[in-house]
């Protein structure tokens, strides 16, 4: 009696410690929070397993149900007799845990024939535990207005520089994980120069740096980087990949045209630190500003840098459309970070848009007096109607941060608004030629209601729209691609979707805070830049321990700095800025540099001034890499190599590869050869000690001072060089022959070749192309 006794007390505790592991963790050991959220536990599985047949979708339902919205999830099943899918409180009553549960193939869901993956017992659990909690609904969390949360508390309370530290700590921490030490001055200010201007330091400012031990000696070189007109050119190139910006129309002709003036008031307006709903606001309707000034106007070209046909035969309204699809798409990614287009067709199958309301965002850009075809197929103009007209006068007076030395008056294809309106419809299958239910133009009411009383349904009345504090993805947006640009991945890493199928933020209560501090400071991008760089997670050391690494390979703890290789405009860059080639001219026309020859010719029409690829000479070969032009059918090969956007359509976030490719480029290209070759040049001009120079070339390059172990290994290596130069197995003369760059005479030429060799094996370096 007594072991029968002790044997039912064992067997109610293992039960009672099995229930415990339920409620708490599964069994691979997989954690169950105290609170399932809707947001952040449940609707992703949803999105991924359930909302193909059971979501917004009309017209893919199954069964009558959908599981995105609580009205069809509490009601009765429509082909279960008395079942429901989900009973609030009672999951083993709820049709859905029963389902997902099942080990029967023909009553479990996912359906075999939906090829989706079954949920696994940690996913079961979330649900099971969601609905006795009562399965309650949330508004995507995205579409709820971002608010300030407290600072959290942390244990390590010396580490925090500023409000964002204490987010990431509190999450390190939770997970045992422990801060870098700071970076040392050197590799701190290559990665803040190349962060902020997209250039390395010059020798002097590394100096300065290092020689300023007072407190606040980083803050100073912080707000020197933001002053300096670099800035606006760096922030540029990421923009200009949202404003899909190129040289060219695209399309079979591919033509030249001339909104280069735009590119060059993106950099004005960085530089001048105009604030981001002011930015956003003149981009979307600057022509429809009271007074609208010329520049107003310029503005508005960003939503005409699509593609544009000059093909004969083409039909006005297809492309006509091709073109409001494009500016839909454009907004609704860059701006509001949504894949609306996904709605063009059918209803979204995931974000609760339909296509009418696809139609309706469609509907404010449906009014402008642009043209799907323009012009005669054997003369290109550069800017289609309608388009800004700028004379010399107007420029040098007015606009003198675009950089124009001609005389004749430019042109640029900009937006205006017709006297009438012009009616919208949706199109049936997203088809020009099936017209269907009229609309009227209305912003995205899912999230955030459009008030026709407060707003015009015009484009300014969008931009007003857009701006408005209580639009809960503007500023998340903006500051989740900020963080991108300096960390490599956003706080959200799917930048360009903050929808369902988007992933969720790694700091949800952290990008919130940054997104309302930035309204707060009156949309200051300058401002919150300084407040990531300034911060201590920033300024972390990039060593990676083994731990670390086999814990969290992805950094998505932040427990040290990323390690991310230069964009492929900044490659270029920093080989013409240590080499002392970079021309800092700022805006003007697009330039030519070096490129194989007959690529242009195998890739064109024959028509047009761009058939053939003129290359440039002078200054114009030393220019930034976002002054390269952009020939939408054969963009820079070089810059494509590493991964910079072809720019025909917005990209939000650049595509990241590493192929041997690359390493061809910076062993082979013309403008890293002639580099090599300029600079070897100047230091055997300057100086006859070899290891001198082998050491002053490391710190233009790399950015650092050798540790005397490097220099002795680079001075084996010149010295190899230097012996096979000597003994005619290498031709110093034929090697020096890289580039247009005037040769200084009276040079050891052999010495300057070993040189060039040795300076072009430090640019191939891992760590010369990596900010960290």
């Amino acid at each position: 009696m007594r072991l029968f006794v002790t044997t039912v007390i064992i067997m109610a505790l293992i039960g009672l410690a099995a229930a415990c592991m339920n409620e708490h963790s599964t069994a691979d050991g997989q954690e169950i929070p105290e609170l399932v959220s809707y947001n952040f536990h449940i609707r992703p599985i949803l999105s991924d397993k359930c909302f193909a047949c059971h979501g917004p979708d009309v017209a893919m339902q199954k069964a009558g149900l959908r599981l995105d919205i609580p009205d069809s999830a509490y009601a009765p099943l429509h082909e279960t007799k008395g079942a429901f899918a989900i009973v609030p409180g009672k999951p083993d009553q709820s049709e859905l845990i029963k389902r997902i549960s099942s080990k029967d193939p023909a009553y479990q869901m996912p359906t075999p024939e939906s090829h989706l993956s079954l949920l696994n017992d940690h996913e079961i659990a979330l649900f099971r535990k969601w609905i006795k909690q009562g399965a309650k609904y949330e508004k995507h969390w995205a579409f709820i207005p971002p608010a300030k949360m407290p600072l959290p508390a942390v244990k390590q309370k010396d580490w925090p520089r500023n409000e964002i530290d204490y987010f990431i700590l509190k999450k390190m921490e939770s997970k045992n994980f422990a801060p870098n030490p700071e970076a040392d001055k050197e590799r701190l200010l290559k990665r803040v120069a190349l962060d902020l201007t997209g250039l390395p330091p010059s020798l002097e400012m590394m100096d300065r740096f290092l020689a300023d031990n007072s407190a606040g000696a980083y803050e100073k070189i912080v707000d020197e980087l933001l002053n300096d007109k670099a800035y606006g050119e760096k922030m540029a190139v990421h923009w200009l990949d949202i404003a899909r910006y190129a040289d060219s129309y695209g399309y079979q002709d591919d033509n030249i045209r001339t909104q280069w003036p735009y590119r060059d008031w993106v950099i004005h307006a960085f530089n001048e630190n105009i604030p981001y709903d002011r930015f956003i606001t003149l981009q979307l309707a600057g022509d429809m500003l009271p007074d609208a000034s010329k520049e107003n106007i310029l503005a508005t070209a960003f939503l005409r840098n699509h593609k544009y046909t000059e093909e004969g035969g083409v039909i006005d309204e297809e492309y006509r459309v091709e073109y409001l699809v494009d500016k839909t798409k454009t907004y609704g990614k860059g701006v509001l970070g949504l894949t609306i287009e996904c709605a063009q067709c059918h209803d979204h199958k995931y974000d609760p848009f339909s296509q009418e309301d696809y139609f309706k965002l469609y509907a404010f850009f449906n009014n402008t007096y642009e043209l799907g075809y323009e012009g005669d197929v054997s003369e290109s103009t550069p800017a289609k109607t309608p388009r800004l007209s700028l004379s010399k006068q107007e420029i040098d007076n007015l606009y003198s941060y675009i950089n124009y030395s001609d005389t004749a008056k430019l042109t640029v294809s900009v937006m205006g608004e017709r006297d009438t309106l012009r009616k919208t419809y949706v199109l049936n299958r997203g088809l020009y030629t099936s017209p269907g239910k009229e609309v009227q133009a209305t912003a995205l009411n899912a999230v955030m209601s459009f008030d026709t009383t407060q707003y015009k349904r015009n484009r300014r009345g969008l931009a007003e729209w857009t701006v408005n504090r209580n639009n809960p993805l503007t500023a998340r947006v903006f500051v989740n691609q900020l963080w991108q640009e300096i960390f490599g991945v956003g706080i959200l890493k799917t930048s360009g979707d903050f929808g369902m199928q988007g992933e969720l933020p790694t700091h949800p209560e952290l990008l919130d805070w940054l997104a309302v501090d930035f309204m707060d400071r009156q949309w200051d991008i300058k401002y919150i830049l300084k407040k990531i760089v300034t911060s201590a997670v920033y300024r972390q050391s990039a060593i990676v321990d083994k731990e670390k690494f086999e814990r969290d390979p992805d950094n998505v703890y932040y427990s040290r700095a990323p390690r991310n290789r230069l964009k492929a405009e900044f490659v270029r860059d920093l080989v013409l800025s240590s080499s002392g080639l970079l021309v800092k001219k700022i805006g003007g026309p697009s330039v030519k540099p070096y490129q194989p020859s007959g690529l242009w010719e195998a890739s064109t029409s024959g028509r047009g001034v761009l058939a053939n690829y003129i290359q440039d000479h002078d200054e114009a070969l030393y220019r930034r890499g976002l002054y390269t032009f952009i020939k939408l059918t054969l963009p820079p090969p070089s810059m494509i190599m590493f991964d910079a956007s072809n720019r025909d359509q917005c990209e939000v976030k650049r595509l990241k590869t590493n192929t041997p490719l690359q390493a061809l480029i910076m062993m082979n290209d013309p403008t890293v050869m002639e580099a090599a070759r300029v600079l070897a040049e100047k230091l055997v001009k300057e100086n006859g000690n070899a290891r001198a120079n082998v050491e002053k070339a490391f710190r233009l390059i790399a950015l650092r001072k050798p540790k005397k172990e490097e220099t002795d290994k680079i001075m084996d290596y010149y010295n190899d060089q230097l012996a096979l130069f000597t003994a005619g197995k290498l031709d110093d003369k034929k090697t020096l022959q890289a580039g247009e760059y005037a040769h200084i005479p009276g040079i050891d030429g052999k010495a300057a070749a070993a040189m060039m060799k040795t300076i072009s094996l430090l640019y191939n370096l891992e760590e010369t192309l990596s900010k960290s």
